[in-house]
């Protein structure tokens, strides 16, 4: 398995996950801090780990889940497991958001 090739697979599909209150997705936002793949029993595990833009983020639940599903998005990568791991620290700010994204936002 070609690891660098199923962590760009992964980042489209996370590129089409949107925060329902800001209009830029958790990619571009900066939410994902680290992507981590590996074999195991037969199948491959990736680790997401990824953070939200505050501790009392109301759609935390659905972000995490959507990028759960990822897994189950990926037709041709079969055994693939997809498990966010949401962390605090480092705290999310601006300064972790794309270019791209702060273009968006009229940040730039």
């Amino acid at each position: 398995m070609n690891f660098d090739s199923l962590k760009e697979k992964i980042i489209a599909e996370l590129k089409k996950i949107y925060d329902p209150e800001i209009p830029v997705n958790i990619y571009e936002l900066g939410l994902i801090y680290d992507i981590e793949c590996a074999e195991e029993r037969g199948g491959t595990t990736c680790i997401v780990t990824m953070t939200l833009t505050s501790a009392g983020c109301p759609v935390s639940e659905s972000l995490v889940d959507q990028v759960r599903n990822i897994g189950y998005l990926l037709d041709d990568v079969p055994d693939l497991i997809v498990e966010p791991y949401l962390v605090f620290d480092p705290p999310w700010s601006q300064e972790k958001m794309s270019d791209e994204a702060k273009l968006q936002l009229g940040m730039l």
